[in-house]
C-alpha cells in the first residue's frame, strides 16, 4: 500500500501548571491516507483535540509543549519544521475546522475580507480574483445568497451558516488533509446532517483525507471507514467502523456502545469518571471502572495486539 498521509509515532504533549505536570498524550500512534475518512473518539478531555492541535503545531507554549514523538505528513517530519514552514503548510497542506466558528472568526472582518485574506495569502488572489475566489467557495459550501453573506459579520450569521463559513475557509486552499475537530457539537441534529452531507460532498470532488474528531459514534458510524478509540490520552482501539461496531474488543469501547441509546438492551453507564490527566493511574488507565481488570492491568499498561487483521487492542484479555 501506498504510504500514509499523515503518519504519527509516539506522540507525547505535556502541559505545565502550577509546577505540577500533566501528560495530556502519551505515546499516541495513528494514521490516515489519503483521501479516506478516519474517526478519532473518545469523552471530553481525553486528548482528541490535544492530538489536532499537535499535528497542526498549535500547542501553546507554555504551558505546553511535545515532549516525544514524530508528525509525518507527506513523510516529512512537521516537529522538526519552523513556525514559518509550518504556517506555509497550513491551509494549503493541512487545513483545521475548528469546534466553535464564534471562536475561529474575527467578529470585526466581515465574511468576505477574511476569506480574501486567507486566498491571497495561500493562493495569491486579489482584488477581483480574490472575490470571485470568495463566492465560488461560499457557493461550494451551498450558503444562501452568498454575494450577502461575503459583506456580513460572523454575528449576523446562524450557527450552520458560520460553521459552512469555516468548511469553505478550511478548504480554500484545496489541502491535502482536513481535520474537523467537533464540527457540528453546537447545530441541531437536522443541521448536523447538512454540514455532513457537504463534507461528503466536497470531500469526493476535491478528494481530501479527513480526520474526523467527535465524542459521537453515530457521527463516526455514518461518515468514517476507520476509527481510533481513544481514553486519558491513549489509543486504547482502532479498527474498521464496520468491526469496531460489530465486534468491539476493548471494555472501554464496549462500554461507550453500551451508553449509546438505542443499542439494544438499553442504556449503560461506564461507573466512575475519566482521570484527571495530572492523575492518571499507573498501569492501563481505564483499570479503575473496568469490571475485567486483573492484577497486571494495574501496572503495566498493555501494548496494542491485532486479534483481528486490522483490529488493533490495548488490553491483557487478547494480548500476550
Amino acid at each position: 500500500m501506498d504510504d500514509p498521509l499523515l503518519s504519527v509515532r509516539g506522540l507525547t504533549v505535556q502541559f505545565t501548571s502550577g509546577g505540577r505536570v500533566s501528560r495530556a498524550l502519551d505515546g499516541v500512534d495513528l494514521e490516515i491516507r489519503a483521501g479516506e475518512t478516519v474517526g478519532l473518539v473518545g469523552e471530553t478531555g481525553c486528548g482528541k483535540s490535544a492530538t489536532a492541535l499537535a499535528v497542526m503545531g498549535l500547542i501553546p507554549s507554555p504551558p505546553g509543549r511535545v515532549v516525544a514523538g514524530q508528525v509525518f505528513f507527506e513523510r516529512e517530519d512537521l516537529l522538526t519544521k519552523t513556525g514559518a514552514e509550518l504556517r506555509r503548510l497550513r491551509g494549503a497542506g493541512i487545513s483545521m475546522i475548528f469546534q466553535e466558528p464564534m471562536t475561529s472568526l474575527d467578529p470585526s472582518f466581515t465574511i468576505g475580507s477574511q476569506l480574501a485574506e486567507v486566498l491571497e495569502a495561500h493562493r495569491g488572489l486579489a482584488g477581483r480574483a480574490g472575490r470571485q475566489a470568495a463566492l465560488a467557495l461560499l457557493e461550494d459550501v451551498r450558503l444562501p445568497h452568498p454575494e450577502r453573506v461575503l459583506g456580513q459579520y460572523p454575528f449576523q450569521l446562524s450557527g450552520g451558516m458560520r460553521q459552512r463559513v469555516m468548511i469553505a475557509l478550511a478548504l480554500s486552499c484545496r489541502p491535502r488533509l482536513l481535520i474537523a475537530d467537533e464540527p457540528t457539537s453546537a447545530l441541531d441534529v437536522t443541521v448536523q446532517a447538512q454540514i455532513f452531507a457537504l463534507l461528503r460532498d466536497l470531500q469526493a470532488r476535491l478528494g481530501t483525507a479527513v480526520l474526523l474528531i467527535t465524542h459521537d459514534l453515530a457521527v463516526v458510524a455514518e461518515n468514517c471507514g476507520r476509527a481510533y478509540v481513544m481514553y486519558a490520552g491513549r489509543i486504547v482501539e482502532t479498527a474498521p467502523v464496520a468491526a469496531l461496531f460489530g465486534q468491539p474488543r476493548h471494555p472501554y469501547t464496549r462500554g461507550l456502545l453500551g451508553a449509546v441509546p438505542g443499542r439494544g438492551a438499553g442504556m449503560r453507564v461506564i461507573p466512575g469518571e475519566v482521570p484527571s490527566a495530572a492523575r492518571y493511574p499507573a498501569g492501563c488507565r481505564f483499570w479503575p471502572r473496568c469490571a475485567h481488570a486483573m492484577d497486571r492491568c494495574r501496572t503495566v499498561h498493555p501494548p496494542l495486539s491485532e486479534p483481528d487483521p486490522g483490529h488493533h487492542v490495548a488490553c491483557y484479555l487478547y494480548g500476550p
